[in-house]
């Protein structure tokens, strides 16, 4: 095993998990991101992470974007978007906060390999990221790796389409950029 072999599977892994997806999913997840008032992101550990990286997208397409748990989160309401991600979809904080958001009204959106699980159960729409048991245990790809690594070339994949449809040039994105100088 050498790091060519591990790049090597992650990319066809990872790509073969995005073409699962169905492009109705695409679209639907597209559509409420442009469509709602509010878009909340969460995710537990690792999971939260990728979501971190892809609220920081969005802000910078100029869109209202919290991640759930930060001082500065607003209430979750009536005529927003709750993304939620984990790989199980059983982490209790994720779980739990599917159906808070949910019973006020927020529209929830899930991430998960699991479309049975209690997340999946919680939320309004699934984006099932097939990840077979192989993938999860395999020292290539420990701990998820796959999962995660698929979930965020997934959102990198959706962010040209919403920057053509809200019209928004990579100039647009950098004036938003954090800068520290």
């Amino acid at each position: 095993m050498n790091l060519r072999e591990t790049m090597d599977y992650l990319k066809e892994r990872c790509k073969a998990v995005v073409y699962s997806i169905p492009e109705k999913d695409w679209n639907s997840l597209i559509d409420l991101i442009m469509s709602k008032e509010k878009i909340f992101i969460y995710g537990s550990g690792r999971s939260g992470l990728i979501g971190q990286l892809f609220a920081v997208r969005l802000v910078q397409m100029g869109l209202n974007v919290h991640f759930v748990g930060d001082m500065t989160t607003p209430i979750i309401g009536r005529n927003d978007l709750t993304l939620l991600i984990s790989n199980t979809g059983n982490t209790t904080s994720v779980v739990r906060t599917a159906e808070i958001a949910r019973r006020i009204g927020s529209h929830v959106v899930s991430l998960t390999s699991s479309p049975s699980s209690k997340l999946a159960a919680a939320s309004d729409n699934t984006i099932v990221v097939r990840i077979v048991k192989e993938e999860m245990d395999s020292i290539l790809a420990p701990l998820g790796t796959v999962f995660e690594d698929t979930v965020l070339f997934f959102f990198d994949c959706i962010i040209p389409e919403l920057m053509k449809r809200l019209n928004v040039t990579e100039e647009d994105m950098r004036r938003k950029h954090a800068i520290w100088v």
